[in-house]
């Protein structure tokens, strides 16, 4: 067989060494892989195998040599690496989204794997042999020449695997792409290669040509044919369905902690017998049915400036809390201010506030947003940091910049945390509005509770504070409710 020319190599490395550590993991590797062969690399563990793909992808340097790629490449890794927050079809659409697809439409990948009915499906309702087949389309729809998969479907069972390695093989023949593939298997290496490059110690000891009778025979003859016949075909494409949602005693714990709480109001009351001390459930209830307008306008003046405050907080927790995730750096400087404004507590912040604001909306809701943001810059510094490196070495290997990484991973994955600190910011704004009108005597519940003391209307304190309580309790369940759905969703079979 004649050598390829220049224009006819997709990928070559000459005299690529590589060092990790202190370790040559790569040494004087010289490799050629023609447009559209399909090269296997086997070696033991450890012998810089998927090291040999991750500087073909980009992902590593060499420290000498140089590496050619005749289009940018896409890497299939070990793991997944599905986005849990997109579908089948939106992970496919990943590489066209960051602006680096150049290889099949999104639609037509996942229908080239067997997964065009899936499209729709979050990984969470995937088996693992489904979630394999809409990485290797994500894939398909990132490059359209160069592939490389790093021992893609190890983690299969081995029915599974023979059926992967079946289509692999049609599907290279259909779509001719350069294929690079790390294994461990011989056998594999034979079945789908047209050479296979053995990798020892760092080099590169020989490389043979397996087409012809080795590549059909080693699946076709003898007992393991015969075995393979017995047990059939492995399908890894059965849907792990999640039970339907049933009615359970125990949504009802709730309600009954609520009916134990008001029973117990009253029997205490009864028992004290001091209305001016506690009063029944039903004088309070009186209370509010005597001036409902009131009341709804008070909370409606509570509610309008906690939520306010709790979206300035949250939204200002969140633009200081990414820059101090990223750069630990950055926080150990500013960390000593950022305790020194959290030890201050609110309530001696609100008269300062006053002295330089006056009175009105705006040092009312800073005082709340001054309440709501630690919480959620707490909970921005963990969720960035809690991004798989995983998912970061991806979105390498699709060239995303820091504004792709930031809305399209660091933030969705983020997301579960950040809400948890949302659940705790809504309460403390609703603790600072509070605080603003005991300083203030602004209108609002917390001016009710001043008032009503003033007067010794004990009922309308009652009054006041339970209406707090359960606009606390609302503004709670909205978070809870919006995070266990997000939740749901991400939740991994």
């Amino acid at each position: 067989m004649n050598a390829p020319g220049d224009a006819d190599i997709a990928i070559r490395l000459t005299d690529v060494t590589v060092r990790l550590g202190g370790q040559t993991v790569l040494e004087d590797v010289n490799l050629t892989v023609p447009h559209g062969e399909f090269l296997a690399v086997i070696g033991p563990s450890g012998g810089g195998k998927s090291t040999l793909l991750r500087v073909i992808a980009g992902l590593l340097r060499p420290q000498s040599g140089t590496v050619e790629v005749a289009t940018p490449p896409a890497l299939m890794f070990q793991d997944d690496r599905l986005l849990p927050w997109r579908t089948a079809l939106r992970n496919v659409a990943l590489p066209q989204d960051l602006g680096a697809g150049g290889g099949l439409e999104p639609r037509e990948a996942l229908h080239l794997v067997g997964m065009d009915a899936y499209a729709d499906y979050a990984p969470a309702q995937l088996s693992g042999g489904m979630r394999a087949r809409v990485a290797l389309a994500r894939a398909l729809a990132q490059s359209g020449d160069v592939l490389l998969l790093d021992e893609p479907f190890a983690a299969l069972d081995a029915l599974v695997r023979e059926r992967f390695n079946a289509e692999l093989r049609h599907l290279h023949e259909k779509t001719g792409r350069t294929t690079v593939l790390v294994t461990h298997s011989i056998r594999e290496a034979v079945w789908l290669g047209d050479r296979v490059a053995v990798l020892r110690g760092g080099r590169i000891v020989d490389v043979l040509d397996t087409r012809g009778e080795g590549r059909v025979t080693a699946y076709t003859d003898g007992l393991e044919a015969r075995l393979r016949d017995l047990l059939g075909t492995g399908d890894s494409t059965r849907l792990e369905v999640e039970p339907r949602g049933r009615f359970r005693l125990g949504s009802l714990a709730p309600a009954a902690a609520l009916l134990a709480g008001l029973l117990l109001w009253e029997v205490a009351a009864r028992l004290l017998n001091q209305p001016f001390l506690l009063p029944t459930p039903a004088r309070v209830w009186a209370e509010l049915s005597r001036t409902p307008g009131e009341f709804l306008t008070f909370t409606w003046d509570t509610a309008r400036i906690a939520l306010l405050g709790a979206l300035l907080g949250s939204l200002a927790g969140a633009v200081i809390g990414y820059p101090l995730a990223k750069s630990r750096a950055l926080e150990r400087l500013l960390s000593p201010f950022v305790v020194a404004s959290q030890s201050a507590p609110i309530v001696v912040l609100a008269p300062l506030l006053i002295t330089w604001f006056g009175f009105g909306t705006v040092p009312a809701v800073l005082v709340s947003a001054l309440s709501a943001l630690y919480p959620v810059m707490v909970a921005t510094i963990v969720g960035v940091r809690e991004v798989r490196p995983t998912d970061h070495e991806l979105f390498s290997t699709l060239r995303a910049g820091p504004w792709q990484r930031l809305t399209r991973l660091e933030l969705p994955s983020a997301l579960p945390v950040m809400l948890g600190g949302l659940r705790l910011a809504l309460s403390l704004a609703l603790i600072g509005a509070v605080v603003w009108e005991f300083v203030s005597n602004a209108p609002g519940l917390g001016f009710a509770v001043n008032q009503a003391r003033a007067y010794y209307n004990t009922p309308r304190q009652f009054a006041a504070i339970a209406l707090l309580i359960l606009l606390g309790v609302a503004l709670y369940l909205i978070v809870t409710t919006l995070e266990r759905r997000v939740l749901r969703q991400r939740r991994r079979v």
